[in-house]
């Protein structure tokens, strides 16, 4: 594999533009996301989403490179960075927010800190309360 300097583990997991897959991924691996995936994708490493890559349902994991698409929720505990090629859509939670100009966003944004993030997390894995605090 080509030199890893953009990802936090030594390997990554790829999902070529060829690609489509139907349902939920759970890992904890690195991600470099090229095709399209509908469901979700929780994971503790870092996704990029290239630019034919387009993500319809939930993205959960520490850091996020985006340049393709993205529907759905969308949940980051450290930092997420919308490149120009980006489309989003839905609702982002994140800790920290990049955005380059040409991104466009069409979604509720909620910055949280790493430890408000986690209780969000435990809140969504238990679903026994309803979200309390909403933006516009």
């Amino acid at each position: 594999m080509a030199d890893n300097k953009f990802f936090s583990s030594p390997s990554v997991d790829v999902i070529e533009s060829s690609t489509k897959i139907v349902g939920d991924i759970i890992s904890k691996a690195d991600f470099r996301i090229d095709g399209n995936v509908e469901g979700n994708i929780t994971t503790t490493g870092k996704v990029v989403v290239g630019k034919s890559g387009k993500i319809t349902g939930k993205l959960s994991c520490s850091n996020a490179d985006i340049s393709g698409s993205i529907s759905g929720h969308i949940l980051i505990s450290e930092t997420l960075s919308l490149m120009s090629e980006s489309y989003i859509q839905g609702d982002i939670t994140t800790a920290k927010l990049s955005v380059e100009e040409g991104a466009q966003v069409d979604a509720t944004i909620v910055m949280k800190t790493g430890k408000q993030l986690k209780a969000v997390e435990s809140e969504s894995a238990n679903d026994k309360k309803p979200e309390a605090e909403k933006t516009a």
